[in-house]
């Protein structure tokens, strides 16, 4: 869930190189009050019922069986983990058809009427069969709990297997970088065998499948969905989860909320979402995006209340939200990747950045900048670099795809976009320069959907209207550690900087990869006093923004900005890329790693600008010769 927009803020989720995506953490939610016990469903046979077919008529189980197996899989139109698992499953089907293997697709969504799950099975290409079951009869009978879940049946309809597809997710929506075991197929190869299967029940991670509410306990509530509930999800909530935008489930309606009430109840009560790393009082930002302890106590209390949906009268308008617009008004330049990127359905996520001319004849001051992502579906973020060396056009120019997909290393950036975020023009007088002639890097992170995608994303870019007194400058401040050894589980990194010349910070961003555990950067001042910029306990690969602070933080000249992180290469660090873990260095692919926190100022005499970009270049040299062999 998003915090609340209370204005608009530049583009504060980010992540600056490729990332194993997973969007959202949710892990794996314990049972909702309207939510039956789960009880093994292995040895128990299920009987042949008839349910409505999608594009045709009515079919029963036993007309779809296999002569030897049946794949039931509860899959949802609206859960992406279920859209991830489509091709392997059209793959199972196809490749096990002959020696007797049938799949069937079961929906138990009653939230998703006919239409949406008709389309949805065309617009994904789905050929296996696709029936309906809104009364949960199959759902119930098996104990199935969410989606993707699957069962196999064998001749008899007797379950010999149940639970997850693979071992790709680590918990909900949270993937692994490697697949390790294929557990629907090792259940299936092993009964063709004619052996046991040797793992028959395995946890499935996936969007959990609504039960009816119990209607009988709304009288015991204080509060209600419409007059209480409604406002806190659209607030902090619907400006990711709604249609079109990249959440994983949409929080616009009661029925909505009543599905994942067990998810909303744990992520916000641990403040897993919204999402906001910082460590509270370490740092003093703007636009929060935590919920307050009232707005939390409210949620649980209506969950623990069954639920009540309340008096139709009490339901608060919905939000108005910009449709294809731009919201900062026409920009003063549109720059659109040159054209279509295909995006695979399934599969690892893909860093791809695209170059796009500016053509300018003059040097221009920008104070915002407003991303339109062609395909929401699959557009995670996007961070946007300048570059005058023409490196880029060379990298773009010796790929044979649109675009060019290996790590470039620009510190030159103008923006950054991801799912929830909202332009924010810059203080009057401050600005970012754009040199004349210089081309704009669209840097792409993409999602598959589960099925083929083609995206073609716009960038609009605003000039300054008044004078321009003081530039933005990205400080890098880096870890200096160039190799994380395999095996060891709490590894320093450390990074000093001694401000030059006389600044305020107006942001910071911290950035590590999928080893990062821990982040922390202070300041110390030559009067002694210390500020804290930033510090981060849980660090995840999947939430990195910039944060702003409030007011801007004065750093005089003579200032030590320090660094310190703890990362974790060992088998026990879940998104450890590497299995078993190895030794990584320092470098721009995600199976790579980094530490560096980047501090957004101002120079408080601009002239003394130019003090800054020495040091930069010296990083910059610095971190290319240690990625060499």
């Amino acid at each position: 869930m998003s915090g609340a927009q209370r204005r608009p803020h530049v583009g504060r989720v980010v992540a600056l190189s490729a990332v194993v995506y997973a969007i959202w953490l949710f892990a794996a939610a314990a049972p909702a009050d309207n939510e039956p016990a789960r009880e093994s469903a292995i040895g128990r046979r299920v009987t042949d019922v008839s349910l409505p077919r999608v594009g045709g008529d009515a079919a029963s189980l036993g007309s779809l069986a296999g002569p030897r197996l049946t794949v039931l899989a509860f899959l949802s139109a609206e859960c992406p983990m279920s859209n991830a698992y489509l091709e392997s499953l059209h793959a199972t089907a196809t490749e096990l058809h002959e020696r007797g293997v049938r799949v069937v697709v079961i929906n138990p969504n009653r939230q998703e009427n006919d239409e949406q799950v008709a389309r949805h099975a065309t617009e994904f290409g789905v050929k296996l069969p696709v029936l309906r079951d809104p009364n949960l009869a199959v759902a119930d009978a098996v104990g199935a709990k969410v989606t993707p879940e699957v069962f196999v049946l064998d001749a008899d309809r007797v379950v010999r297997y149940r639970g997850r597809i693979d071992d790709q997710y680590l918990s909900r929506l949270k993937r692994r970088e490697q697949v390790t075991r294929n557990d629907l197929r090792e259940a299936i190869d092993e009964l063709l065998a004619g052996k046991p299967v040797t793992r028959p029940e395995t946890e499935a991670l996936g969007c959990p499948i609504a039960r009816p509410v119990a209607k009988s306990k709304n009288a015991l509530a204080g509060v209600t969905f419409n007059r209480d509930v409604m406002k806190i999800l659209q607030d902090r909530c619907q400006n990711c989860h709604r249609p079109g935008q990249a959440a994983p489930f949409s929080l616009m309606n009661y029925q909505q909320a009543v599905k994942w009430a067990a998810d909303i109840e744990r992520v916000t009560s641990e403040h897993v979402m919204p999402p906001w790393k910082p460590v509270a009082g370490f740092g003093s930002f703007r636009d929060e995006q935590r919920m307050t302890d009232a707005e939390i106590a409210t949620v649980v209390a209506w969950i623990k209340a069954g639920m009540p949906e309340g008096a139709a009268g009490d339901l608060p308008a919905p939000r108005d939200f910009a449709a294809d617009g731009w919201i900062l008004g026409e920009p003063d330049l549109v720059l659109t990747m040159p054209g279509e990127f295909a995006v695979h359905g399934s599969g690892r996520d893909i860093i791809r950045h695209f170059v796009i001319p500016t053509d300018l004849s003059e040097d221009k001051w920008v104070t915002a900048v407003e991303f339109h992502a062609g395909n929401s579906r699959v557009a995670h973020h996007a961070i946007f670099f300048t570059d005058t060396s023409g490196s880029a056009r060379r990298m773009d120019e010796a790929d044979p795809q649109p675009g060019f997909g290996r790590g470039a290393f620009f510190v030159n950036n103008i923006g950054a976009w991801a799912v929830g975020s909202q332009p924010n023009p810059l203080p009057d007088g401050v600005g970012t320069r754009l040199p004349r002639g210089a081309d704009v890097v669209l840097q792409m992170h993409y999602h598959p959907s589960g099925r083929p995608e083609k995206d073609r994303s716009s960038l609009g870019v605003y000039f300054a209207k008044k004078p321009v007194e003081k530039q933005l400058a990205g400080l890098p401040i880096f870890g200096m550690r160039f190799i994380w050894p395999e095996g060891e589980d709490r590894i320093k990194t450390t990074g000093k900087f001694v401000v030059p010349v006389d600044t305020h910070a107006v942001s910071v961003f911290p950035h590590m990869h999928t080893l990062g555990k821990e982040f922390k950067m202070t300041a110390t001042r030559p009067d002694g006093s210390v500020e804290n910029l930033i510090r981060i306990d849980d660090w995840d690969f999947n939430w990195q923004q910039f944060y702003f602070y409030k007011q801007p933080v004065p750093l005089p000249k003579g200032t030590v900005i320090e660094l310190e992180s703890y990362a974790d290469n060992s088998p026990g660090n879940l998104s450890n890329p590497n299995s078993p873990p190895k030794t990584v260095t320092f470098g721009e692919q995600t199976t790579n790693e980094m530490c560096i926190g980047f501090i957004g100022c101002t120079v408080d005499d601009d002239s003394e600008f130019r003090e800054l970009l020495p040091f930069r270049g010296r990083l910059r040299q610095r971190a290319a010769e240690n990625r060499r062999p």
